[in-house]
Order: structure tokens, then sequence, then C-alpha cells
């Protein structure tokens, strides 16, 4: 195949990546829903890396056809849900050391609680 083939296969113009905007949105929010007990900045992380991954594979095909700039709000979509992931977690987790803790007492002998009070 010689150079002026290739040019056959190369689109015209660049266009975006498909999941680039999709990734930075759910990336922005699963830092926001890590105050939301962590479930849903767990589930928008995981989504957002999922979609990130798949992306990466599209851009790594062929780079020639994605602009710079979608790439770069794809990178920057995966730290967002990185930096979300991990408060969601922490706060998951302590909310589920409450809920062993504490809230299982309560849930066996809730009566002890009103004589607290």
């Amino acid at each position: 195949m010689t150079p002026q083939d290739s040019s056959l296969f190369a689109p015209q113009s660049q266009r975006s990546l498909p999941n680039a905007s999709a990734v930075l949105v759910l990336g922005i929010i699963s830092i926001i829903g890590c105050c939301c007990y962590g479930i849903p900045g767990v589930v928008c992380s995981i989504i957002a890396l999922i979609l990130y991954s798949k992306d990466t594979q599209l851009y790594q095909s062929n780079p020639e056809w994605y602009t710079a700039s979608s790439y770069s709000n794809l990178r920057t979509g995966r730290l967002c849900a990185i930096i979300g992931l991990i408060p969601s977690i922490l706060f998951l987790l302590f909310w589920i050391f409450i809920l062993l803790t504490a809230g299982f007492g309560i849930l066996t002998n809730p009566q002890d609680v009103f004589n607290r009070i």
C-alpha cells in the first residue's frame, strides 16, 4: 500500500470522540455524587471509566480521525471520575461501618433508643 492509498481511508475532517463529553459529565457528577451517601458517585465513576476505556481504544487505533480536544476532554473526565471514585468509596464504607456498628444495635432493640430520650 502506498502513502497515496492510505489517504483513501482517512476521513476528510477530524471528529470528536463519541463518549468524550459523557465521560467528562459523568466524572463531574461523580465528584458531586460522593456527597449523596457515595452510591451515585461510585456508579457514575464506574460508568465513566468504562466509557473512557472504549474511547481510548478508538483513539489509539486511529488518532488522526479524532480531535485532540476531545481526547483531552476524555482524559479530564477520567481524572474527575477517579477523583470522585475515591471519596465515594470511602464515604460508602463509612456508612456501612456506621450501619454495622450502631444501626444493627438500634434495629435489634428499638425500645432502648426510646428509653434514652
